[in-house]
Order: structure tokens, then sequence, then C-alpha cells
């Protein structure tokens, strides 16, 4: 049981970097000084941003399941 909640920690992980480093700038951050603030600027948010968006939380809320899980395995182990 805790190796299967690791794997799915790293996975979810790994996941959630991908999905941040996807999203594009909302401007004036680091995105704007590599020249991404230009491009923000013209184009609104789009469903496949929303959809972005939505699977960066969900895997967010996983990974901090497994987290809690795994803290609570290690609490109570006997």
């Amino acid at each position: 049981m805790v190796l299967a909640l690791q794997i799915i920690l790293v996975i979810a992980a790994v996941l959630m970097t991908i999905f941040i480093l996807l999203h594009k700038g909302k401007g004036g951050g680091l995105s704007s000084l590599f020249g991404g603030g230009v491009q923000s600027n013209l184009s609104g948010s789009t469903v496949v941003e929303k959809n972005l968006d939505r699977v960066t939380i969900i895997c967010c809320l996983i990974w901090l399941a497994c987290i809690v899980a795994l803290n609570l395995l290690q609490a109570y182990a006997t």
C-alpha cells in the first residue's frame, strides 16, 4: 500500500510540474522577462487554458491526498 502511494505521489508530482510549466504567463513575472508578456496580452483565456487549470488542480489534490495518506500510514503503523 505504501509503495503504491509513493509511486502515485511521484507520478503526480512530475505531472503537476509539467502542467504548471504548460500554463501561459499572466504577465509581469518571469514570462515577461523572456518576451511572453506581449503574447499574454493579445489572447484571452481559452478552453484549453481552463481545462489545463482543472487538470492541474486535480493533480494537486491527488498529490496532497497521497501525502496525507502516507503520513497517516506512517503515524499509525504498528
